[in-house]
């Protein structure tokens, strides 16, 4: 084992700090590899069959080029499930089981509700509140048809029962439709903060769910926050995963288009990264 991680680190040692590479090494040994925990955390002897060296050297070939090891895995733990990712969506962050913790807590889990999840992804949210009410009537939109078919995936893989449905929130007019809690994660990265971003960001993960336009860094949740209003029930809530520079700004927005009970909370790196709303 010892012989092995030290190859690892040798290769990835350009690319990689220590502490990256380190992290790496125990996903690749652990996930890709299927090396059991006792005989990694020992550094016991391990002989790798040739199928594990193929995986092995394709992965070292992929990292090299910066690409995320979610997706040559292809699957990433979340909230104590595991979503299939690929470059067609967004892989999860930790911020944002934060935010479906404060949901969670907001809601009862023997009560039924109906919740919406707007540019759901690999529908980890929706999937994920699911899962932790099960009582929620969980429905999930997002514009790409490839991220939709990823999330119908998760939702088989997770045994929920989530609606998903192919919808640009940009150009949808609600109709008769209603929630009792309406969630988003949207884009909002400006064009602008391309040129501090990480590579393996930038170059693998799917900008249509990334960007927005500098001129407009609220283009998502304005249009949101709009239309939630003909779609939430009586004293219904709006929940929005944010750009950490735009908190005051967003809360004053949904104050000033009719929302109440304006919240904002940071992460657990102390940034301004979620905001809960209600609407009469």
């Amino acid at each position: 084992m010892r012989k092995l991680i030290n190859n690892i680190r040798q290769e990835l040692k350009s690319v990689y700090s220590e502490s990256e590479t380190d992290a790496l090494i125990r996903i690749i040994a652990l996930d890709l590899l299927k090396i059991n925990n006792t005989t990694f955390f020992l550094r016991d002897a391990v002989s790798l069959t040739p199928a594990q060296t193929t995986l092995l050297d394709n992965c070292i070939k992929r990292l090299k080029k910066n690409e995320p090891i979610q997706y040559i895995i292809g699957e990433t733990p979340f909230c104590n499930l595991t979503f299939k990712v690929n470059p067609s969506v967004l892989i999860p962050r930790p911020e944002t089981s934060e935010l479906i913790q404060w949901i969670t807590t907001e809601c009862s889990i023997t009560k039924p509700c109906r919740i919406l999840d707007v540019g759901t992804g690999s529908g980890c949210i929706a999937i994920s509140l699911a899962r932790k009410l099960p009582h929620a009537e969980v429905t999930a939109w997002d514009i790409s048809r490839e991220a939709i078919e990823t999330a119908k995936s998760n939702n088989e893989l997770n045994n929920t029962e989530v609606l998903f449905q192919e919808r640009d929130i940009l150009t949808f007019t609600p109709k008769d439709e209603k929630f009792d809690i309406i969630v988003s994660n949207p884009p909002y990265i400006k064009e602008k903060e391309k040129t501090t971003m990480e590579s393996n960001v930038l170059d693998w993960e799917p900008a249509l769910a990334l960007f927005v336009p500098d001129n407009d860094p609220l283009l998502f949740y304005r249009t949101i926050a709009e239309k939630a209003k003909k779609m939430l029930t009586s004293r219904g809530k709006l929940f929005f995963e944010i750009n950490r520079e735009h908190g005051a700004e967003i809360c004053d927005m949904l104050s000033s288009i009719g929302y109440s009970d304006v919240e904002l909370r940071k992460d657990f790196a102390e940034n301004d990264r979620m905001v809960k709303c209600s609407f009469i």
